[in-house]
């Protein structure tokens, strides 16, 4: 007997050749290809740019505002004048500050032209009343004006005070120029110690 084998299926049909491409589908496989490359590295390194820029750019601002070695016009942070307990009261204007910092001490020193209730609000959140204030009292120190460029001369009259308070609460040191008794200019200087 003899045996016999199982037979071999056909061969599949070959598939069909495919068609050539023709050239608007070219066109738009290319395209969509493109766009792919574009969004996958231009639109990272483009953020990569405008941060860069950035980052530059705020570097530029704190060293302006830390290399300063005078009363700067403007308000100091919310932060600087809740530590060193300043606040400026509204309306002020003639705004100017500046502020040192070392391991012994640090100041924040302020000024700013206010009108009598800008004062007593000032006075009052402060911690201290109007009736503190002493005439012909200039109890900002010959270092902190020599600092700032404050000269208390002529007009007057001058009030001033100095309010000592506990550490970690600074104390502080005003000067008040009355000289015209509905704006007066004031000036402080706030000192913390670490």
């Amino acid at each position: 007997m003899t045996m016999s084998l199982p037979r071999q299926a056909a061969p599949p049909d070959e598939p069909p050749p495919r068609r050539p491409e023709d050239r608007r589908h070219r066109n738009r496989r290319r395209a969509l290809t493109l766009l792919i490359i574009v969004l996958l590295i231009g639109v990272p390194a483009g953020y990569l740019v405008i941060s860069a820029n950035q980052s530059r750019n705020s570097g530029k601002d704190k060293e302006a505002k830390y290399s300063a070695t005078g009363l700067t016009a403007g308000y100091p942070s919310k932060v600087q004048r809740r530590l060193y307990q300043v606040p400026i009261p509204h309306p002020a204007d003639r705004v100017a500050y500046y502020e040192t910092n070392n391991w012994k001490t640090s100041r924040l020193y302020v000024q700013f032209r206010t009108t009598q209730p800008g004062l007593e609000t000032f006075l009052t959140a402060m911690g201290v009343n109007r009736s503190d204030l002493k005439r012909g009292e200039i109890s900002v120190g010959a270092r902190d004006r020599r600092i700032t460029g404050w000269t208390f001369a002529d007009p007057g009259p001058w009030w001033g005070l100095h309010h000592a308070q506990k550490n970690p609460a600074p104390t502080q040191d005003v000067v008040v120029n009355m000289s015209n008794p509905v704006l007066p200019m004031v000036y402080v200087v706030s000192r913390t110690v670490p």
